[in-house]
């Protein structure tokens, strides 16, 4: 079967197992006795409906109206795929819930409308949305979509806005003022050819106006050729940019233009045509999944290009990811009664002036750069910066209330942007980061135990997805008959180490390992013989230099996988602890708890070196460490053994490393609840912190916690991670999930990736 029927067939499980579709509605209030439900359903529930029928405003107050949005399309001009109906544009509705959800913590009904009449769509909208907070229109196709939108912003009074439209018209004009401000031009100058004459372009044309582009100065085309005033199969909105001559084609229009802007059809754009514009060109080449020209061939022909796509794979991506999730955040939060061009010029600035800031080092981390920083490769921030939410919101805020539209004014606004950033702590925006980080630069890793199926499929996932190149050690005959039966038919290395036809590289590795320890009480034998086994085999490959990463632990026990890789790799330089860390991704955001999986009983000297670790690998995933060391006493409230051990690991660390936020002995609940401690223990170091690291006083409590809150709250894990390996080694858990093993393996990636800048500086070093 061909990749791309594979990829058909991912998608379609994707949606239908193991329930179909990508959202439910989940309550938010206790409903486990008769007094909850009585006070959720009747009689309770009529005290509140009394109350908005006093007043209609207390809707806002006593249901979940302000924080709910409904995405509404008729499936007229969905994606790429046109006028499929409603029914089939479900899918796309659902995808733009879970955005709305996972970026700004919204909740959305989707809502598919069966009707391509616009009064009749207008009257169902407007029946249904006393439901709603605001309004995001999708895939409705123009010109029908600006009169939908236009009535809809008119006659409601809560916010609409047609997405498709003006989120990439908010994202391309951020990007369009940075690229101006590098290539020195004025805005009321410059000359715009625009490709394209649908919704968003329109939607972009408008936007550019109103930021002070000369309409004068706007050449557009659509698929019959320029805009002219001769022509008169245009729309009213078409019209305002029908203001050139006809039968100029794109070639002459390009002459010495300043900006293009392309939302039409792939390889449009010739370097012939390129080469025409003027100097320090603006090429914005949107069409997905090919842009009117392809980006490296856009940078070889002119070195003076300030491009951006709609690509995650190049830089400067339009993506409307960027907008629609805060600008409706912004608007709810001061429940605004539409989203207007103040509104949107708003966001446009703020996502323009976050570009020219320094960029958290997680953002660096995400996307495998050294620092981003602003200049013609990054002229709008990246999708995965933190600070979008706690900077677009409140500007669209402040906005909406300078405008005069805004029902319920912030006046606190440092609490309202902590608020925002506490939003964030329910997704799994690591998980994300952590993947997009491995892609930027995959690493070979042996997959030790790829002959069983699920060890199989992650290692196919981390293929497809560009986490990384995988080496499949096992039965060579059982691998390529679960490699058919998984549609899996990428040319990947298969070994297996008990064949004649690895014979010479076994003996190699078992010579290596004999001269290694044959001091220890390994004979020759002993080594050959153990060479046979996956997991010797496989570290030997990566102690070797054959692969850059190893992961295992599927089939068998944590202590069974461990042994070889401490005889064969063993602890990094300066490293006398090896210990593991598990990442959990908690509603509050990751934490890190430690050590889940090796010490059991460790000392306070043990407990130190584990925090220190701890911290080097929370550092790795760009996140600013907050220890707590946790006991069942606090600060000294015990005398007990494993308390006492806390209580000297913690004095160390306050006396070797001061600048290290860490303290203890502390009790979890009070780590964890930040008003409590500022309360009972406002002399902690940790007093006014988030904490998101937990050291253990031994194994048991470790391992015990974070199984806990994987199975009983359904919490994510990843993990155990190795800390003070000497090379990339993780080790699953025993039956491990597919989606646990890739996630490790985009672990072991990252740390290949940081060994790999250890090694470099330490030879710059010599």
């Amino acid at each position: 079967m061909h990749h791309k029927d594979t990829k058909r067939r991912e998608a379609l499980l994707y949606h239908a197992k193991p329930t179909p579709g990508k959202i439910k509605v989940v309550p938010t209030k206790k409903y486990a006795t008769q007094r909850d439900l009585s006070l959720a359903y009747s009689p309770g529930v009529a005290e509140p409906c009394l109350e908005i029928a006093k007043d209609v405003n207390n809707v806002y107050k006593y249901t979940s109206k302000g924080n709910l949005v409904a995405v509404i399309s008729n499936g007229t001009a969905v994606l790429g795929l046109g006028d499929i109906g409603p029914e089939a544009s479900k899918p796309v509705m659902e995808g733009k819930a879970l955005l709305f959800k996972i970026f700004a913590d919204i909740d959305v009904f989707d809502i598919e409308v069966d009707t391509k009449d616009v009064d009749a769509f207008i009257e169902t909208v407007k029946n249904i949305a006393p439901t709603f907070g605001g309004i995001n229109l999708e895939d409705i196709k123009a010109p029908e979509s600006f009169e939908i939108e236009r009535r809809l912003v008119e006659e409601l009074n809560i916010p609409v806005m047609h997405d498709d439209q003006h989120g990439t018209a908010i994202i391309s004009s951020a990007a369009l003022l940075n690229a101006l401000f590098l290539a020195k031009k004025k805005i009321d100058k410059v000359k715009v050819v625009v490709s394209g004459a649908g919704s968003a372009a329109l939607a972009c044309a408008n936007l550019y106006v109103a930021l002070g582009i000369k309409v004068q100065n706007i050449i557009m085309f659509d698929k019959d050729g320029v805009l002219s005033m001769d022509r008169n199969d245009l729309s009213d909105l078409q019209k305002k940019y029908a203001n050139t001559k006809p039968g100029i084609d794109l070639k002459k229009a390009l002459k010495d233009a300043d900006v293009f802007l392309g939302l039409s059809a792939g390889n449009i754009l010739t370097p012939e045509m390129l080469k025409g514009m003027a100097k320090n060109p603006i090429v914005f080449a949107m069409a997905n999944p090919v842009p009117e020209i392809d980006y490296d061939l856009a940078i070889a022909t002119r070195k003076d290009i300030i491009m951006a796509t709609g690509r995650s794979d190049h830089p400067n991506q339009v993506n409307n990811v960027l907008g629609f999730p805060y600008i409706f955040r912004g608007a709810l939060d001061v429940r605004a009664t539409k989203i207007n061009e103040a509104m949107k010029m708003a966001a446009v600035k703020a996502l323009a002036a976050l570009a020219k800031e320094p960029v958290p080092e997680q953002v660096n981390i995400a996307y495998g750069e050294t620092k981003l920083n602003f200049g013609r490769d990054y002229i709008i921030p990246k999708p995965f910066d933190p600070r979008l939410i706690s900077v677009v919101a409140p500007a669209v805020a402040k906005a909406a209330m300078e405008s005069g539209v805004a029902l319920n004014p912030i006046t606190d606004w440092q609490k309202y942007e902590d608020e925002l950033l506490d939003r964030l702590g329910s997704d799994n925006k690591m998980v994300r980061l952590l993947t997009n980080r491995a892609k930027t630069n995959p690493k070979r890793v042996v997959f030790a135990e790829a002959d069983h199926l699920d060890v199989l499929k992650a290692a196919q996932i981390a293929y497809e997805e560009g986490i990384a190149k995988p080496i499949l050690l096992g039965n060579k005959e059982v691998i390529l008959e679960l490699k058919e039966e998984l549609d899996f038919n990428a040319d990947v290395p298969i070994i297996d180490p008990k064949t004649k036809e690895e014979d010479a590289r076994r003996l190699h590795y078992a010579d290596i390992f004999w001269k290694a320890r044959e001091r220890k009480g390994v004979s020759q034998y002993d080594a050959q013989k153990w060479m046979r086994e996956r997991n010797y085999f496989a570290a030997m490959m990566v102690s070797d230099g054959d692969a850059d990463a190893l992961v295992s632990g599927y089939s068998r026990s944590y202590p069974s996988v461990i042994k070889p890789m401490m005889q064969l790799i063993g602890k990094a330089p300066g490293i006398s602890l090896i210990a593991t860390t598990n990442m959990m991704m908690t509603n509050r955001g990751p934490m890190f708890l430690s050590d889940t999986a090796i010490n059991p009983n460790p000392s306070a000297d043990d407990l130190a070196k584990i925090a220190l670790m701890t911290e080097k690998t929370v550092r790795m995933f760009g996140i600013e460490p907050v220890i707590a060391m946790v006991s069942y006493s606090n600060f000294g409230s015990s005398n007990y053994e494993t308390a006492t051990r806390v209580r000297e690991a913690v004095a160390y660390l306050h006396k070797y490393y001061p600048d290290l936020i860490v303290d203890g002995e502390i009790q979890t609940d009070f780590a964890l609840n930040p008003d409590m401690l500022k309360a009972k223990f406002p002399f902690s170091k940790l007093a006014g912190k988030k904490v998101n690291t937990l050291i253990f006083p031994n194994l048991e409590a470790a391992n015990i916690t974070y199984k806990l809150l994987k199975e009983l709250y359904n919490v994510d894990s990843i993990g155990p991670i190795m800390l003070g390996m000497d090379k990339p080694v993780h080790i699953f858990q025993l039956g491990a999930s597919v989606e646990e093993m890739v996630n490790m393996v985009a672990v072991a990636v990252v740390d290949a990736q940081e060994k790999e800048k250890r090694n470099k500086m330490i030879k710059v070093n010599f």
